[in-house]
């Protein structure tokens, strides 16, 4: 069938193009008569023609005229002739002077004649028109045409289009044919005509041996199909097809109305007779038009029960699913002990709560006998009876919570008025419980690697029935995926509250007494785990005050204890009075060593200092100047007196542990009342902003004037602190103080061992007007001392220079770098005793370098009330 198509369209694309082709030729030769016609004409009538025409020498006129029309004529030639046929123009100038080629004669007698030749130019298709004078008469003629060639050559070009055009019509004829038996192929499944009627055969023998009705009726109502299980299941007789709907005997009143309706019905439900049937109803089409309705019909009553059952397992899987997601998603136990209850509220249980061993809240383990704290409470209701939220309960032993406590097996309690040793817990409270509607119990210990640590009980009141063995074993395996994550809260809470000890401890309690600042300070730790933040305050010798503040990167036990080692070694460095860039340059290299040693354990496992930053400043009371070097830290801001905050530029060094760079110090002068604010990252970085914003919010706190160091700090920390804070949060607000010149005293020393008396005099004086003259002996022999060194073994120039604080301090100044070291002199010896006496006679005396030199300090204590 497909090759007769496929020929058929064959012919029919053959003879178009032959008829094409033909009414092609045909209209091009009629379209080259009347341009010839058109041509000829307007030439004829052209002005000045008949004016060329009685000129002396018309052909001379007449040749360039013609041949310039027939250029932009588009026609081979241009004639012009006397009415004896000779020739004034044409395309070969040779030919004129000689007789025309063609009829003349219907032209002469004032017609326009066309007509096909053999001329000069070939095969030619030509017109001839008159020239007539004002009076009519013919004075001579004009022909003009196109040779058979050029007339064929149009068509020869149209030729391909026409060609293309047929291979494109007889493409898409033979695609078409090839779709449409390709369908009908699809469509029969390659079958004729007895493979059809069979494949029929054996539908119907299907049709009527499934087991789910099916029925199909007609727009008017009526039955035309119904199949052997749609009889069975409604109760139809073997003459039901072809009745109406109503007509049938036997069929139920609710699924005839259904039939009749011809509306959409998915798995609806109706009750015929003992039966529950399920039934869909579509309608069907015919040419665009609902035309009746197919239904299918089953029966669902065996089947009612089993998907009872599986509804019932799906509602368990899901709520085992959702505990898996929804339990533990913190490690805190009072949030996991809620995320327990509220899972299980209302789809299992109608009231529950958990009891927790009072020490898991702690993160401790429970021991036998402990009391059990309500540590969560959930149900459908709020005015319940049972003990409230925080109450600690002595279960007795007759209780089931007391006996899956001590067994570690969940108990079941089918009917609450029915179980005395659950009412001996509480007689009043029982029968409230009871009278209340809660009738049913089951108490399932919480138990997680082999330790248990609370009961949670599920209570209902809002079912009839009370719970069952298979309840029981859904809340077994329910508080027992919850347990995992209450363990593992209990065991970080633990932790959480180890580390957090160890960071408090390790932080200080108080801050020394110091008169060049005014502090305050507040220290969080995160709430995910303790961190590795620290800050400090550390008088220094000549009334100075260091202020640090460092962050361990890392979080638990070890970070705390790497804080503690790091705040150790800035005090003991501190001791040597070191300048912030030297003593940040040790602690690199301390760290270096801690990383180093303990990658040495050989245990595979590495746990030095992932990272560190520090932060130390210096401020001198005397000269208002501040100090201070930075290693990776942020870096700190100060407030001016008048309110105006900014961050201080300072050189940013690399975090602790790296090593192989230098650190840089910057030097800024304080006036008196600017605070000076350091922190740690876990103020200003959050995951809702990024450290530009925090510490601009943070400058923006404090950009008030007439704060003192506490209003500032909860300024900042109402500003920035989070709610949760995911890392540690220390600070520190410094005002600063002055130490007037009414408590300095300094004097310049020359170069002479006589000046070393004026030292003592001019001391001895000061002491006096200080109100300080018990200290005066010990003074003089200091000074007498450390001046009478600097001007033997020292360079000047020599300062002296006496601190009144809260010790009273002298400061020798020299020009020389050389330390002195004490020693003991034997007896014999004559020289060895003056840094033994000054020793002897200060409380604390040192040496620190500065760029010009070095200073040798001692401190006296201040005589007080006896």
């Amino acid at each position: 069938m497909f090759v007769l198509q496929v020929a058929i369209v064959v012919l029919l694309a053959a003879g178009a193009l032959l008829a094409l082709v033909l009414q092609s030729r045909h209209d091009i030769d009629r379209e080259a008569r009347n341009r010839s016609v058109a041509v000829a004409q307007t030439f004829a009538h052209s002005l000045g023609l008949q004016e060329a025409l009685k000129a002396p020498d018309p052909a001379a006129v007449l040749q360039p005229l013609a041949e310039a029309t027939r250029k932009d004529a588009g026609v081979d030639f241009i004639v012009v002739m006397d009415t004896q046929g000779i020739r004034y123009s044409h395309p070969q100038p040779e030919r004129i002077g000689q007789r025309f080629v063609g009829t003349i004669e219907p032209s002469l007698a004032g017609r326009v004649h066309t007509e096909s030749v053999q001329g000069p130019l070939g095969k030619e298709i030509q017109a001839v028109v008159p020239v007539t004078a004002p009076d009519g008469k013919v004075v001579a003629l004009v022909s003009a045409g196109l040779t058979v060639e050029n007339v064929t050559g149009v068509v020869d070009r149209q030729l391909p289009v026409i060609l293309l055009a047929i291979a494109t019509g007889l493409a898409l004829a033979t695609g078409g044919t090839a779709l449409i038996s390709r369908r009908l192929r699809r469509q029969t499944h390659g079958l004729g005509t007895q493979e059809m009627t069979r494949m029929y055969e054996h539908h119907d023998a299907v049709l009527h041996s499934v087991r789910e009705g099916v029925l199909i009726t007609d727009g008017d109502g009526r039955l035309l199909l119904a199949n052997d299980e749609a009889k069975r299941l409604l109760g139809l007789p073997d003459e039901a097809e072809g009745r109406r709907i109503d007509d049938v005997p036997g069929l139920d009143r609710r699924m005839a109305d259904l039939l009749l309706s011809g509306r959409v019905a998915t798995d609806e439900v109706l009750e015929t007779g003992d039966r529950l049937l399920v039934v869909n109803q579509r309608p069907t089409h015919t040419q665009g038009r609902a035309e009746g309705t197919a239904v299918t019909i089953r029966d669902s009553t065996e089947m009612r029960l089993l998907t009872s059952r599986a509804e019932t397992a799906r509602r368990r899987l899901k709520l085992l699913y959702d505990a898996g997601v929804g339990i533990g998603t913190t490690l805190d136990v009072e949030r996991t002990a809620e995320e327990l209850a509220a899972v299980a509220v209302p789809r299992f249980a109608d009231f529950v709560t958990v009891d927790l061993a009072d020490p898991v809240l702690d993160g401790d383990e429970p021991g036998p006998g402990v009391d059990m704290r309500r540590t969560a409470v959930a149900g459908i209701r709020s005015d319940h009876p049972l003990y409230p939220l925080g109450r600690l309960i002595d279960f007795l032993p007759s209780t089931p919570q007391a006996r899956g406590y001590g067994t570690g097996q969940a108990e079941l309690v089918p009917v609450l008025a029915d179980a005395p040793g659950w009412q001996a817990q509480d007689p009043p409270r029982a029968r409230a419980i009871v009278e209340y509607g809660i009738h049913s119990l089951i108490a399932a210990p919480l138990m997680a690697r082999g330790v248990v640590l609370g009961v949670v009980n599920f209570w209902r009141s809002q079912k009839p029935e009370p719970f069952d063995e298979d309840d029981l074993s859904l809340a077994e395996e329910l508080v027992a995926r919850a347990a995992i994550s209450m363990d593992n809260a209990r065991r970080y809470t633990r932790e959480h509250a180890l580390a957090e000890t160890l960071q408090r401890s390790l932080l200080p309690r108080a801050l020394p007494e110091q008169s060049a600042m005014d502090v305050a300070h507040f220290y969080l730790p995160a709430q995910s785990g303790v961190g590795g933040d620290w800050f400090d305050v550390i008088p220094l010798p000549g009334s100075r005050v260091a202020l640090v503040v460092g962050d361990v990167v890392g979080h638990g036990l070890h970070a705390a204890a790497t804080m503690g080692r790091l705040r150790t070694a800035v005090h003991n460095f501190s001791s040597l009075d070191l300048p912030p860039d030297d003593l940040l340059a040790r602690l690199d290299d301390l760290v270096q060593r801690i990383d180093h040693d303990d990658a040495g354990d050989g245990d595979g496992t590495h746990v030095g200092v992932l990272g560190a930053t520090c932060l130390y400043a210096v401020y001198d009371p005397v000269s208002q100047r501040c100090t201070m070097a930075r290693a990776g830290h942020l870096p700190p801001l100060m407030v001016t007196p008048d309110g105006t905050a900014q961050i201080v530029e300072l050189p940013t060094g690399p975090p602790l542990g790296l090593g192989g760079m230098p650190f840089e110090t910057a030097e800024l002068y304080l006036p008196e009342g600017s605070q000076l604010v350091l922190y740690t990252d876990g103020l200003v970085e959050e995951r809702s902003r990024d450290i530009a914003e925090g510490l601009e919010l943070l400058r923006t706190a404090l950009s008030r004037p007439g704060l003192d160091p506490y209003e500032s700090c909860r300024a900042v920390l109402d500003a920035l602190l989070p709610a949760r804070p995911t890392d540690d949060v220390a600070l520190l607000v410094a005002r600063t103080r002055i130490l007037g010149p009414d408590r300095v005293a300094q004097w310049d020393v020359p170069p002479d061992p006589s000046a070393v008396g004026a030292v003592r005099n001019a001391a001895a004086g000061k002491l006096d007007e200080w109100g300080l003259g018990d200290l005066g002996f010990a003074t003089e022999l200091i000074l007498s001392e450390l001046v009478t060194n600097a001007l033997r073994h020292g360079r000047a120039p020599v300062r002296v220079r006496l601190l009144h604080d809260h010790t009273l301090t002298c400061e020798v100044w020299d020009g020389s770098s050389t330390a002195p070291h004490l020693r003991y002199a034997a007896t014999t010896d004559e020289g060895g005793r003056g840094l033994f006496l000054v020793a002897q006679l200060s409380d604390h005396w040192g040496t620190r370098y500065t760029p010009e030199g070095k200073v040798i300090w001692a401190e006296q204590a201040l005589p007080g009330p006896s």
